[in-house]
């Protein structure tokens, strides 16, 4: 059995920085730990992530602890778009009626999707059999959610957008889902985007 432990990444502060650099905020920085701490029992054998810096900052105390290897892989970034009104929530409504759907600039959720999926297979066939930590984000995750489970939406999206971090475990017989178990999340308030230029492609 192959298990994939899905972190996604506490507050970050969108002050400093832009969509790949954001850091965590104090707050942010705390509860990282905590999900650390709650994490403390299982034994992972690699750690997998988003390169942004909010989602391997939330997965630095794990690896430091169990010294794990840690693999970036861009694929699992969060959705691209340009900023302005995209976090709206209609704009919200809009993605998760259709799928294909994106606004000028911006990558539509089966985009989204179809890109964490490949890496999602790829760390199934690698690491079959292992238990995996993986960093990743909130739109990001649940596009992999709604591969796998097709009623999954724009509620379910709206359900999670405040657990910052967030963590979900699968288990897998190699490509095929036995469980899904949310296990963790601490509630914080959702920001959504700066309206500066600098801030461009900045989602959850």
């Amino acid at each position: 059995m192959t298990i994939l432990y899905f972190v996604r990444h506490a507050q970050p502060d969108y002050r400093f920085g832009v969509n790949s650099t954001f850091p965590l905020s104090e707050e942010g920085q705390q509860d990282c730990l905590r999900a650390a701490a709650f994490l403390s029992d299982v034994a992972f054998d690699v750690a997998v992530s988003s390169p942004y810096r909010r989602s391997v900052q939330t997965i630095e105390p794990i690896i430091r602890k169990q010294k794990l290897q840690l693999h970036t892989d861009m694929r699992l970034r969060e959705r691209d778009h340009p900023g302005g009104n995209s976090n709206s929530n209609e704009m919200f409504k809009k993605r998760w009626a259709d799928l294909s759907f994106h606004e000028e600039g911006g990558e539509s959720l089966a985009a989204t999707q179809e890109r964490n999926m490949a890496a999602v297979r790829d760390i199934l066939r690698e690491y079959n059999g292992q238990t995996v930590l993986v960093g990743t984000h909130g739109t990001a995750f649940s596009t992999i959610m709604r591969y796998y489970c097709p009623d999954y939406g724009y509620e379910d999206f709206i359900r999670i957008i405040n657990f910052m971090p967030y963590i979900v475990r699968m288990d897998f017989d190699n490509e095929s889902l036995l469980k899904i178990e949310e296990l963790f999340y601490i509630e914080k308030p959702f920001h959504g985007v700066r309206n500066k230029p600098e801030d461009n492609k900045t989602e959850e």
